[in-house]
């Protein structure tokens, strides 16, 4: 059967809860008789977020973590799935299945986010206060902005569609530049944050808000290197008193307690159906650890054990640093080899606290305040003000009960510091690939972190590791190409 071109509009089947945080569909809605009511609007700004949650859980970590030097996967001779496995090891093909799932969930998104923005002025609905209909907009426009930021930095230029199309005008929409996908990134959060402004009377927790939109145009702008706007945006954040770092680490990943003092934007889930749960700790612990991590014997794990920590992550941990015993775990019993030792795994995400089965509710974070903190002393080093970036970085290492005072005094040492501080407080939260390719490392990082790979485990792909420039972009998925007639990335 042929494939329905992505950039076609998707039928809306998402609604949900009076509780927002509970973001799971309930009911098919009729889109000949939605978008009628204050009610529906809402409802149909819920279902934005639903593509996100759904990649977040099942691909992004694949191609944001896992290809990084930060994770890797046990070794599994009885199951495994390749396409995972091949991106770890930067064996990259447009075939694979992980690309194509994430580009098609980042669409569906965008669609939804179209389809809102071009109903709020519909005629004949009325708001019971504007500041509803200025939440709605800002959702749909800051969402928008972060399917479109995650495209371009995993594929480069990507098709830019900013209304709602039919699947025949979808399939003559080609690849717009990097240059103009950022550009309507940069539009679309400043927007955000001027109908967030107006609607500060009805935020409400867990969903995006005005700050969430300055830490990401922040985000963004640090992306251009574009240092100025970047620390205004940011210095906004910081400045606007919302939000500070918890003096617990372990805080941050209690999912029976779950954060909104450090963590500003975070995908929600929860145990109240499969649909709304994660399965990370199902995914993460060591295949051969049954249901000693997991806490659920009656799960059957055998795929399990990916975004194995690595040595390289293992060893930026400094002595006395807290965040290593809340970030990685360790389950002491046979490998993969049939060997005892212990085995790393990634610790940040919880068992489930009362489903009896699979169904696990940490939410995962996307921008914290330390996120911002680190990346504030960013740019300010990057524009020569070191001695002004460090305080910001001490924050978070006297967090992290590292207090003996930041000794680095030029630029250079500084970068490197804020470098290793980003790798071992964010880890398991998909920034370190962004990372490596924003500061221009990631061939010389992965390149290194590959013969150090290939030496420990000789029962890699062929041609493992090799990381040439064109694997800095993803391939477009093969579909695409086929049907929409994308113009390939080099090399694939």
């Amino acid at each position: 059967m042929k494939k329905v071109p992505l950039l076609l509009i998707i039928a809306f089947l998402t609604s949900c809860s009076d509780k927002f945080l509970e973001l799971y569909p309930q009911a098919t809605l009729n889109e000949g008789n939605f978008y009628k009511t204050e009610t529906e609007f809402i409802l149909l700004a819920n279902g934005c977020y639903v593509p996100m949650r759904d990649y977040e859980k099942n691909q992004h970590w694949v191609l944001a973590e896992l290809i990084s030097d930060n994770t890797t996967h046990q070794n599994n001779i009885r199951t495994g799935e390749a396409s995972r496995g091949v991106i770890d090891q930067f064996i990259l093909g447009s075939d694979n299945r992980a690309y194509e799932d994430f580009w098609d969930l980042s669409y569906n998104g965008i669609t939804r986010c179209n389809k809102l923005l071009s109903e709020l002025d519909r005629e004949g609905v009325t708001f019971s206060k504007e500041s509803y209909k200025d939440r709605c907009a800002g959702e749909a426009l800051f969402l928008r902005s972060v399917y479109y930021f995650n495209l371009v930095r995993q594929f480069g230029g990507v098709p830019l569609v900013t209304t709602p199309i039919t699947s025949q005008e979808a399939v003559g929409v080609k690849r717009s530049t990097e240059e103009q996908v950022y550009a309507q990134i940069v539009q679309d959060l400043t927007e955000a944050i001027a109908h967030f402004a107006k609607a500060r009377d009805v935020a409400e927790t867990g969903r995006a808000n005005e700050w969430a939109a300055q830490g990401m145009l922040g985000k963004v702008q640090l992306t251009l290197h574009k240092y100025p706007e970047a620390q205004q945006a940011l210095l906004a954040v910081i400045n606007s008193g919302k939000y500070q770092l918890l003096s617990n680490y372990a805080d941050l990943f209690n999912p029976a307690n779950k954060d909104y003092k450090e963590t500003i934007f975070a995908m929600q889930y929860s145990e109240a159906s499969a649909e709304v749960a994660n399965q990370f700790i199902f995914l993460f612990a060591p295949h051969t650890s049954g249901g000693a991590v997991t806490l659920r014997p009656n799960i059957n794990i055998v795929g399990a054990g990916w975004n194995q920590p690595t040595d390289d992550l293992i060893n930026a941990f400094e002595p006395g640093d807290v965040r290593k015993d809340v970030s990685i775990g360790y389950w002491n019993g046979l490998d993969w080899d049939n060997k005892v030792r212990p085995i790393p795994y990634c610790n940040k995400y919880k068992p489930p606290i009362a489903a009896p089965d699979n169904r696990a509710g940490d939410n995962f974070p996307i921008l914290r305040y330390s996120d911002v903190l680190l990346m504030y002393a960013e740019v300010l080093n990057e524009q020569g003000k070191t001695s002004e970036a460090i305080p910001y970085v001490q924050q978070v290492r006297n967090r992290a009960k590292l207090t003996t005072p930041i000794t680095a005094t030029d630029k250079g040492a500084l970068q490197d510091l804020i470098a290793k501080e980003r790798q071992v407080e964010l880890c398991f939260e998909n920034h370190r690939w962004y990372d490596l390719k924003r500061t221009g490392k990631a061939i010389e990082v992965m390149t290194a972190h590959g013969k150090r790979e290939q030496a420990m485990k000789p029962y890699l792909y062929d041609g493992a590791y090799t990381i040439t420039p064109n694997k800095l972009l993803a391939p477009i998925p093969a579909n695409e190409v086929l049907v929409n007639k994308l113009q390939q990335n080099p090399g694939y």
